[in-house]
């Protein structure tokens, strides 16, 4: 304080540092404080050294006003700002000592332990699979599942699997005609698909995979549009630019498939990073085999710690291609990564429509609420195999096949449950399925009548 007041009144005189010369050649510069303009303290040796911190403030001060206007450093204005700063870094030194801390700063709320408390995950609970309905379609608990939609949401929700059951079905046969390149079908996944579709909103941006052809189904995707996507033609909006089966939908929200696995998760994060307050979500739809690749891991974590609105769904079919997931992983599945990263996670029977579409609406609410990411791992069963590139056969057997396609095939499921509500019955579906086969049937046939895009 007593150096400051030396300098205040010495300046202020014009017999120091900013003297008349000084201001003189301050006006000189269009505005702009001298390059060489500086502070002299009256502070020397071992005094200088004692208060060293001022000096820093001193110099920082100087600084600053080099840059400033001469409107603003007049002698008045310089000394105010000189004196302020001196008085602050002196307040700082001697402000008393911050409490020391008591934990790290990695893990501020972990409690500390006099014997190694080893994390084993075979010590664990395992996550349980939330279901609400049996394999026999009989509810698991007294509310009726059919409550969260009613009678007429619930026949679209199976008349939209079985359209895509369909449409699969001959897609595939059409490319083992010749007829297109490549395509892969969602056999056994419908559920986990289009649960997840009727359950968001038509505004969130959708990050797929590859089988998610039921939620564009959901949204409208016809089947000309499929079937233009898979044959690259002039009428298909991808411009014959992909590969089959990467559909794109800038109309509803449904991003360009990519090859490359995984790809597609950090984007979501990205797109969810951007949508922060606007009421709409991003979803990475992906399998477990993606769950291997470092993408996963880098987007769970930008996701936590950046606190996006995004929904993470992984379909859990039990095989990466030929990989079991017994090969894939040896913690508890999917889900139990979640919390690792700070996640909110919850592992759904993917075979159950009514489980998947509650959890992904409470899923979705609570995102937008909180404004943070959720997990959930869907369990299912790939009853197809995993392209018309793969044959099955030759890693897992027919048996096999044949007795989880017995036990989880969501369709199935759906269709017993409408029966014993009296919603639906078997007349009903083998016309529907007949009709919508000559829908496809015929978007098929005409597949040779448009020309394909040029190159």
């Amino acid at each position: 304080s007593a150096a400051a007041a030396a300098v205040a009144a010495d300046t202020a005189a014009g017999r120091g540092a900013v003297g008349r010369h000084r201001r003189q050649r301050l006006r000189a510069r269009n505005g702009v404080v001298a390059r060489h303009f500086d502070v002299h303290l009256p502070l020397v040796g071992d005094r200088r050294q004692r208060c060293r911190p001022l000096v820093d403030v001193c110099e920082l001060a100087a600084a600053a006003l080099r840059h400033a206007t001469v409107a603003v450093c007049t002698t008045s204005g310089v000394v105010a700002a000189i004196a302020t700063a001196i008085v602050g870094a002196t307040a700082a030194a001697t402000a008393p000592a911050a409490t020391p801390p008591t934990h790290f700063p990695g893990a501020p709320d972990a409690p500390f332990a006099t014997e190694p408390a080893f994390l084993r995950p075979e010590q664990l609970p395992l996550a349980p699979t939330y279901r609400l309905t049996a394999p026999s379609g009989a509810p698991l608990t007294d509310r009726d599942p059919g409550q969260l939609a009613g009678k007429e949401l619930a026949l679209q929700f199976h008349k939209c699997m079985l359209k895509t059951s369909v449409m699969d079905n001959v897609l595939y046969t059409a490319q083992r005609q010749g007829r297109f390149a490549f395509y892969m079908t969602s056999t056994g996944e419908e559920a986990a698909v289009i649960g997840a579709a009727a359950a968001l909103d038509s505004a969130d941006e959708v990050f797929a995979q590859y089988r998610e052809q039921g939620l564009l189904m959901w949204r409208g995707f016809t089947y000309s549009d499929f079937t233009d996507q898979c044959t690259g033609n002039d009428r298909g909006n991808g411009k014959g630019r992909q590969m089959p089966v990467h559909y794109l939908s800038k109309k509803l929200h449904y991003q360009t498939i990519s090859s490359p696995l995984a790809t597609q998760i950090p984007h979501a994060v990205g797109a969810a990073y951007a949508l922060k307050g606007t009421g709409r979500i991003a979803v990475a739809f992906f399998g477990e085999g993606a769950a291997s690749e470092g993408d996963f891991h880098t987007a769970l974590n930008f996701a936590a710690t950046l606190e996006c609105p995004v929904l993470f769904l992984c379909r859990n079919n039990g095989y990466a291609i030929s990989t079991p997931v017994g090969e894939q992983y040896r913690g508890d599945g999917i889900v139990g990564r979640g919390p690792g990263y700070g996640i909110t996670s919850l592992r759904v029977d993917g075979s159950d429509f009514w489980a998947v579409y509650d959890a992904v609406q409470r899923a979705r609410s609570e995102i937008l609420e909180k404004n943070r990411p959720m997990l959930l791992e869907l369990m299912c069963y790939r009853e197809g195999h995993h392209s018309t590139s793969d044959d099955s056969s030759r890693y897992r057997g027919k048996d096999e096949i044949a007795a989880y396609t017995e036990a989880f095939n969501p369709i199935v499921r759906m269709r017993r449950y409408l029966e014993a509500k009296g919603w639906w019955d078997a007349e009903q579906e083998k016309r529907f399925l007949q009709e919508e086969r000559n829908l496809v049937l015929v978007s098929s046939f005409q597949l040779g009548k448009i020309k394909n895009r040029s190159i």
